[in-house]
């Protein structure tokens, strides 16, 4: 087998060959009382690229997807791949000044956006003199005119062709963005392109139908046409992020099934239930801000959702607690959770798998291919050294930053002559080779001259029985510089006490990590990704102090 195969990758050629592979059948999406066959999901994306074009749309054009999850997303990631198109990414928590900004930062000349939000759009029409064609799409999955007039409707794009495959030679280098907020400043379009992102899914290896990485579409679509038990997948994070969007087109190019849910956040009772009624094998989720509510919710709940095809719970982008797993776990003893260090800048940092067999792990991560350790004067770091440093990926990684050069080298530097993708995430080395993740260190808190990492505090301070969610942020202090202060939002009908707390922290931790102050808040400061926001959390404690 040849790993390193010449082999040009382009996501429009992959569900080409898997699109006429798969049986026609087989169910490729599926949204509350909507499921859309392979044949039906093969031809409405070949009719949508199709009348994109006739549109005007040329290589390399983007595109703004302001969409709520729902077949539709699916839809236009495909087409738009299968058209040469460049899908952009709008966070749909977005208002009027902010989708603008991602709109024109992109040079967006197609925007495709839920009726929900029409009247967004209608605000700020005027002003996007990039655009040519707006297209809207009925939340309800019906057609009909769109609330804006100005505004074509989505669902006559997708039926209105013959169904055929284009006739088009694509390229490897035609890219995907993923606008990203990182922890500073205005959001970023990372640039993939569509070669490299396949190799950092794994080239096939991420597919239960292949296991191996994959030399050619043939090979895959052979793969895909002789697997039997095909994987049915519920997303239920967001696919306007990278973790969601990710693991959809893995599910997709493997010939699965993609589930989805009609609503805008997480709604845990609906979660459990869709995963039942579709027999999903897998669901998709980011971190404690999703595993913990469900978690709560089978509690609540006990014996009410048969989850017995459930193997498997995927998450990535923020902490996800060894006590969570183990609540999940002791629900549903078959299942296996798989934690993903990955980033929109760099997939397969390294991976934790929890389950019966290896027992629960948190932010210990098996250390990924082409992934390095490096300290801030570019010497690598030596197992067991304790020594903190930065993890790095070469290989298959992002051209850069669209537009934003300065930031591009800084994210994407040369060491030792090889270019690496450096996120901002700080770790140590175990003797082992595991990565112990401390957190960004755009988030590190300096105090007192020691390096304090904010998610390093918040997984020890989750771990306490009354905690339901907590958040760590540096705030100005004339002794200490800047002193470690925690956000604590607490269990349903808990109480918190602070000595308690502050006890529990110091036997797991180092007593200057250990949070000078404490503020109770009934609310989470994360997005709808589960991420982080540590800009509101920060406002917050310093009004609360």
């Amino acid at each position: 087998m040849n790993t390193n195969s010449k082999f040009a990758w382009n996501f429009g050629d992959i569900f080409d060959a898997v699109g006429e592979a798969v049986e026609p059948t087989r169910p490729a999406l599926i949204h509350r009382e909507r499921t859309l066959s392979w044949s039906e999901f093969n031809a409405s994306t070949n009719n949508l690229a199709k009348n994109l074009k006739a549109r005007g749309a040329s290589p390399n054009d983007k595109v703004a997807f302001y969409l709520a999850n729902g077949t539709q997303y699916t839809q236009l990631v495909v087409a738009c791949m299968k058209a040469r198109l460049v899908h952009v990414n709008v966070n749909y928590r977005y208002l009027e000044d902010e989708l603008h900004y991602i709109i024109d930062n992109s040079d967006a000349k197609f925007v495709v956006y839920s009726s929900q939000f029409s009247a967004r759009i209608a605000n700020i029409h005027s002003r996007c003199n990039k655009v040519s064609h707006f297209i809207e799409v009925d939340d309800s999955g019906a057609a009909g005119p769109s609330k804006n007039d100005f505004a074509e409707d989505m669902e006559g794009l997708l039926n209105e062709g013959d169904g055929h495959r284009l006739d088009i030679r694509r390229s490897p280098d035609d890219l995907v963005f993923i606008y990203t907020g990182g922890t500073t400043g205005m959001p970023k379009g990372v640039m993939w392109r569509q070669h490299d992102l396949w190799k950092g899914f794994g080239g096939g290896k991420s597919h239960p139908c292949a296991y191996r990485v994959l030399d050619n579409v043939n090979e895959l679509a052979a793969a895909v046409k002789s697997y039997k038990k095909p994987l049915t997948q519920l997303i239920a994070c967001p696919l306007m992020h990278g973790t969601g969007l990710f693991t959809a087109l893995t599910t997709l190019t493997g010939g699965g099934t993609l589930v989805t849910m009609g609503v805008n956040g997480l709604d845990p009772e609906m979660t459990w239930q869709t995963a039942q009624d579709s027999k999903a094998k897998s669901i998709v989720i980011v971190g404690d801000a999703f595993a913990r509510p469900m978690l709560n919710t089978l509690e609540t709940n006990p014996g009410k959702w048969d989850l017995s095809a459930l193997r498997l719970i995927i998450s990535s982008g923020v902490m996800w607690s060894s006590e969570t797993k183990e609540g999940l776990m002791n629900f549903i003893p078959q299942l296996i959770c798989a934690d993903l260090f990955g980033s929109s800048e760099a997939l397969g940092f390294g991976n934790s798998i929890s389950g019966e067999e290896t027992g629960v792990q948190t932010a210990r991560f098996k250390i990924g291919d082409h992934c390095h350790v490096f300290t801030e004067s570019h010497k690598e770091v030596l197992a067991g050294s304790d020594q903190k440093g930065f993890i790095a990926r070469t290989g298959a990684i992002p051209v850069g930053y669209y537009k934003d050069e300065a930031k591009s080298l800084k994210t994407f530097p040369v060491i030792n002559g090889v270019r690496y993708s450096v996120p901002g995430d700080w770790c140590t080395v175990d003797e082992n080779g595991f990565i112990r993740l401390l957190g960004r260190g755009s988030a590190c808190i300096n105090t007192a001259g020691e390096k304090v990492y904010p998610e390093e505090v918040e997984e020890a301070l989750k771990r306490h029985a009354d905690i339901d969610d907590a958040l760590v942020i540096g705030l100005e202090d004339k002794k200490w510089g800047m002193a470690v202060t925690a956000i604590l939002k607490p269990r349903a009908e808990r109480e918190i006490d602070i000595s308690e707390i502050h006890s529990h922290i110091k036997t797991l931790l180092a007593a200057y990590k250990a949070p000078k102050s404490y503020v109770i808040s009934g609310q989470s400061f994360r997005a709808v990704n589960g991420k982080a926001d540590y800009k509101s959390a920060k406002t917050f404690a310093i009004e609360s102090l």
